[in-house]
């Protein structure tokens, strides 16, 4: 049986799903690839969260792991966030956002996703919808083609800025 938190909603979730989840050659596991992303990426920001993404060169730069086409995820939650409970239904929200987003791309990325406060309280479809936005700016910033006109994405300094 699943524990539920009065208040929540898990509409939009499919609890039915495969074990498949998020295996572990999707995720950014080491501080130093997080490190290497924050230092050497770029940044795309929404309301919900930060993304710093690095597309892979070759093998992994100082590391053993060979670059894979498609995304490897990482999140960080810190402590200014809230509390343990706060801070682990947030890392659960963003992985199921991630597992059902996450298409095959033509292009490798290392991406960490640093959520903001208000998506704890947001309803998971926009979750989930700022999760897949976040993926087509990497996939097109990533690939080279030009960035969206709307100019959501603020990574990048504008030029005359």
């Amino acid at each position: 049986m699943t524990a539920t938190v009065p208040g929540e909603s898990n509409r939009g979730v499919n609890r039915g799903s495969s074990k498949v989840a998020f295996p572990r050659s999707a995720r950014l596991l080491r501080h130093a690839d997080f490190e290497r992303v924050y230092k050497l990426g770029q940044r795309h920001f929404s309301s919900l969260l930060t993304v710093f993404y690095l597309a892979q060169q070759g093998a992994i730069a100082g590391t053993k792991v060979p670059a894979t086409l498609g995304l490897r995820v990482g999140f960080t939650v810190g402590r200014a966030l809230g509390g343990a409970v706060e801070r682990n239904r947030i890392k659960r929200r963003l992985r199921e956002a991630v597992r059902l987003s996450r298409v095959p791309l033509a292009v490798g990325a290392d991406v960490v996703i640093n959520p903001k406060k208000s998506l704890l309280k947001t309803d998971f479809e926009a979750v989930l919808n700022e999760v897949r936005r976040a993926f087509e700016v990497i996939e097109q910033r990533v690939s080279g083609r030009a960035a969206d006109p709307t100019g959501e994405d603020s990574g990048g300094r504008k030029p005359g800025a």
